[in-house]
């Protein structure tokens, strides 16, 4: 079997992804969080035009897309594509390109979303300089990616001594299960050699998904949003997100 990584495609599972992301507490959370930087960031209503790069079944776009923004919405799986389509009600302000982002047209947005794609990609910094590319000047680009310190820790915390011994890394792959997640401070030393100024950084699911009593993660919803709202941007707090976003404006 080869070894060499490829960009994850969801063509086959794309229904099956949108069910176990979105239809589950930590799918919902990470996307409210999500939303809720963006807003308190970004002017949504102010911007022209945005692109939802590998933007799958299209939930960020329908935020977007509500708040008035023409909408960009890339991604390699066809099958994702039309949930999204679906989702956002063939809204006429919705372009859809089936194209990984490498091979996207060198267009440039107010806005670039790329949010939990980074860990699916065979070489996610190069893909972070076009998006950065992508961006206009004075623009912002928000990206968010599965944070491999959270993971070793959780892992660790769940008792997969083993699993860690071999660097999280398993012969059979769950096609669900992020295959190269990045460390926030390594993106960050990288983001600090390109011409863009971090804004705004956070973790996202700080605390949800070590929880000891999971059905929490339900019944106690409203407590432990607030409780991520509140910690999730602070020290040391941020850093045990499962996942870390990264808000930045393009300067040159």
């Amino acid at each position: 079997m080869s070894s060499e990584r490829h960009d994850q495609n969801f063509d086959a599972i794309a229904n099956k992804f949108e069910q176990n992301i979105y239809g589950t507490s930590k799918g919902r959370l990470r996307h409210e969080l999500l939303q809720y930087y963006l807003v308190k960031n970004i002017n949504l209503n102010s911007l022209d035009t945005a692109l939802d790069a590998g933007g799958g079944t299209g939930e960020m776009s329908k935020v977007l897309l509500d708040a008035g923004v023409n909408v960009t919405l890339s991604d390699i799986s066809n099958e994702t594509l039309n949930i999204a389509q679906q989702k956002c009600a063939n809204s006429p302000a919705l372009s859809c390109i089936h194209s990984d982002i490498l091979s996207l047209p060198s267009v440039e947005y107010n806005l670039v979303v790329c949010h939990a794609v980074l860990e699916w990609l065979r070489d996610p910094f190069a893909n972070i300089e076009k998006l950065i590319e992508m961006t206009k000047v004075g623009g912002y680009l928000s990206l968010s990616f599965f944070n491999k310190d959270a993971q070793l820790m959780g892992n660790l915390l769940y008792g997969n001594f083993d699993y860690v011994k071999q660097g999280m890394q398993v012969k059979n792959r769950v096609r669900l299960s992020p295959n190269n997640p990045l460390r926030p401070k390594e993106v960050i030393d990288f983001l600090h050699q390109q011409k863009v100024t971090i804004t705004s950084m956070a973790g996202i699911r700080c605390f949800h998904d070590y929880l000891k009593d999971t059905a929490m993660q339900q019944s106690h919803y409203v407590q432990l949003k607030d409780a991520e709202l509140t910690y999730g941007d602070k020290e040391p707090f941020m850093w045990l997100g499962k996942y870390f976003h990264i808000i930045m404006r393009r300067d040159a």
